[in-house]
């Protein structure tokens, strides 16, 4: 039995939206899942009408706001939601933790409570792109906004070992985010790490990749530094909602338009399934010492228990110990009775 410790606080809507995702995700996982809500238990309580076996609540009485600057909201609000999940997956309570809260604020608490995996220089928050092929894994994606060629080279393995069970592909190929797709384009860090990335044998690195590539499934695996990706993943977001808009803009000009998207109908919905985010719900921070899923805080209900669904499915496919073995290091897991 896996347990996941959902922070009932996160996102905009907190436990109006939290609390019936996850009570939705433990009947969806079928007896394989249970959930521990942190948070405020009389925010909570009246969400939990009709609740499942697995779902138990674990009290905290603070909240970090969106706008606080992560590492000081992680040091002086010890009870916050966030801080106490990190802590139930340190202590061995639970075995991962979602959170659609302070994206900063859950990386720094993972990284003070819970470590990076040995070797790790730093974490990266990977998330998966719909493609012509499926799907691409990309990372980073705002836990790094510089990195260093070594950096770039980690989150390729660790993306790896991602895109292995999630997107069930044995040998992910790996593309390095660029300019061009000459060796020779982008700054040093990105020409430096192309070299490290070509001349490890345990990387299928296919070379440079535009960002015309990314949808056209030109990798399974794309790697570029937090600033870049974020940049990348907020502007994907904004593409569904603005072609819908012209859409049904056209739609409604005349009848033979509304008769036509009626018939469509079945192909709009398939079309909205594969474009949507709250299909791929969370994103994993890939590298600290423990199963961490952050989701969007405008998630909607389906997304945040697509975001616990991908925690149990990381948990069940082993996601810690094969990055740990591909860093050469075992995982501490003596590190979650501490």
């Amino acid at each position: 039995m896996v347990r996941i410790a959902v922070d009932a606080m996160g996102g905009d809507a907190g436990p109006e939206v939290v609390v019936p995702a996850a009570l939705d995700a433990v009947r969806d996982a079928g007896g394989a899942l249970e959930v521990l809500l942190v948070g405020r238990e009389e925010a909570i309580a009246p969400h939990l009408a009709g609740r499942p076996a697995g779902v138990s609540v674990v009290a905290a009485r603070e909240v970090i706001a969106m706008s606080e600057p992560p590492a000081a909201a992680i040091r002086t609000k010890k009870d916050s939601s966030i801080a106490v999940a990190a802590r139930l997956v340190r202590e061995g309570r639970a075995d991962g933790l979602v959170s659609a809260g302070n994206t900063g604020a859950v990386v720094a608490a993972s990284l003070v409570t819970l470590g990076r995996i040995h070797g790790v220089s730093r974490p990266a928050i990977a998330t998966v792109y719909p493609t012509r092929r499926g799907g691409t894994v990309v990372l980073d994606v705002g836990a790094n906004h510089e990195c260093n060629p070594r950096n770039l080279h980690q989150f390729a393995a660790m993306g790896s070992e991602f895109a292995r069970f999630h997107l069930d592909v044995e040998r992910p190929r790996v593309g390095l985010l660029n300019i061009g797709e000459e060796r020779s384009k982008g700054n040093p860090v990105v020409r430096d790490a192309y070299a490290m990335l070509e001349a490890d044998p345990d990387i299928a690195f296919v070379g440079n990749v535009e960002g015309r590539d990314v949808f056209e499934g030109a990798a399974d695996v794309v790697v570029c530094d937090g600033f870049v990706g974020n940049v990348m993943l907020k502007f994907s977001e904004s593409i569904y909602a603005f072609l819908r808009h012209l859409l049904y803009e056209q739609i409604r000009r005349d009848t033979r338009s509304r008769m036509g998207a009626w018939m469509m109908r079945p192909a709009f919905r398939r079309l909205r399934a594969q474009l949507d985010y709250a299909e791929y719900g969370g994103a994993p921070l890939l590298g600290v010492n423990g199963v961490v899923i952050i989701a969007h805080g405008k998630s909607s209900r389906r997304a945040l228990k697509n975001a616990v669904l991908v925690g149990l499915r990381s948990l069940q496919a082993g996601l810690i110990d094969h990055i740990a073995n591909r860093f050469k290091g075992p995982v501490d897991h003596a590190a979650n009775a501490r």
